[in-house]
């Protein structure tokens, strides 16, 4: 089996966006990777704490629907099938064998926190971070981290400003792919 340039792209996806997308697109276009799996978290354990996340099926069918068409990319169940928090540490090793590298892509507000992640120190020792810029927030490289900017123009979007702001469908369609809105459920929380 060949090894492959592994880009792993994870979050909650709720709901996946416009500037995830863009930011996929981007990380695409870069030549980095050979295959792009995007992650749906299952227990998205953080954000659990801050609002009610919608199940992990009815994401990670949004996700397909806004990812499953990008070239290089496939969505991934594997953090949804796993019982207990989604780990990131826990994806990695799930992958270890079969990639040559691992890239974790994330936008510049997440990466300050890498240090906090679980078994962050060990994380540090198996990944590389492609860093997609925000608006707003300067490109920061958590110390210690081996990290690289992935060129794009930053997209003024967020998951919680859609589930707050945007709930009728012609707002809906400034911020989610078209596929994405009919399985989008903003009062089903």
């Amino acid at each position: 089996m060949q090894r492959s340039r592994l880009g792993l792209f994870g979050g909650t996806f709720d709901p996946p966006h416009l500037g995830h997308v863009a930011a996929l697109e981007a990380a695409i276009a870069s030549g980095r990777f050979d295959r792009i799996l995007v992650t749906v978290a299952g227990d998205p354990y953080r954000k659990s704490l801050e609002y009610s996340v919608s199940p992990a099926a009815l994401r990670f069918a949004m996700a397909e629907a806004a990812f499953g068409h990008l070239p290089l990319t496939e969505v991934s169940r594997i953090e949804i099938e796993r019982s207990g928090p989604s780990y990131t540490i826990d994806t990695v090793r799930a992958f270890q064998d079969e990639a040559e590298s691992i890239d974790l892509i994330m936008g510049a507000d997440l990466a300050p926190s890498l240090p906090t992640w679980h078994e962050a120190d060990e994380l540090r020792t198996l990944v590389t971070i492609g860093i997609v810029p925000r608006p707003g927030q300067p490109v920061e490289y958590p110390e210690g981290w081996n990290c690289y900017e992935i060129p794009m123009e930053p997209v003024d979007l967020s998951s919680s400003f859609i589930r707050h702001e945007g709930q009728d469908s012609v707002d809906l369609a400034k911020f989610l792919p078209k596929s994405v809105i009919p399985l989008y459920q903003p009062t089903a929380r």
